[in-house]
């Protein structure tokens, strides 16, 4: 209820953790219908692979998997459950740039599709702002800054409204800008091109 301090959270929930939390003695097929109880289980599970791009790896142990694989089963995982809310804590700190930005686009397409709210945290303002819809700061436990992202998707790198929101959200969390925002760091640009 709006302005009332209480908050509902759906019972139909999933977590996605940075560190993916795959049973190592379980195959990819089985850590992403792990605990689910249904008759339609093994589709439903095969459905999920299918959907993160993981047909045919069913039968992998994690150890097999890459990063951005293991991931990949984790937010299986979270869906196969076609949750009301999806709780992702960094899902994508462990991945290299170029996997991250293409689970990036992952996330986008299975959001639209299976339209879960997602609670993402980040400690990387780009990655908030080219995912989120609306970005907290928190400082001490309490919202400090809060930013509604009126960007359509994809939101490249270099657009002025990104940098601009880059800017207003790096100046919230103290970090001063550099002395002209447009000239950006050769990381980032080399990142540009296959940004989301």
């Amino acid at each position: 209820m709006t302005g009332s301090g209480e908050l509902h959270v759906p019972e139909n929930r999933a977590v996605v953790f940075q560190d993916t939390r795959l049973l190592p003695w379980a195959r990819g097929f089985d850590n992403v219908i792990l605990g689910l109880d249904a008759p339609s289980a093994r589709a439903r599970g095969e459905a999920a692979l299918a959907e993160v791009g993981l047909a045919g790896r069913e039968r992998a142990w994690p150890v097999e998997l890459s990063g951005g694989e293991q991931q990949r089963v984790a937010l299986a995982r979270s869906l196969v459950r076609d949750p009301e809310l999806v709780l992702a804590d960094e899902p994508f700190g462990a991945l290299d740039a170029l996997t991250r930005m293409r689970m990036h686009d992952l996330l986008r397409e299975l959001c639209a599709r299976h339209r879960p709210a997602v609670l993402l945290v980040t400690h990387d303002v780009d990655e908030a702002i080219a995912l989120a819809d609306r970005v907290l700061v928190l400082e001490g436990g309490r919202i400090a800054e809060e930013q509604r992202i009126d960007l359509p998707a994809p939101r490249p790198l270099r657009d002025p409204r990104f940098l601009a929101y880059r800017e207003s959200l790096l100046a919230a969390l103290g970090v001063a800008p550099a002395a002209d925002s447009t000239e950006d760091t050769d990381s980032s640009s080399e990142l540009e091109g296959s940004a989301p």
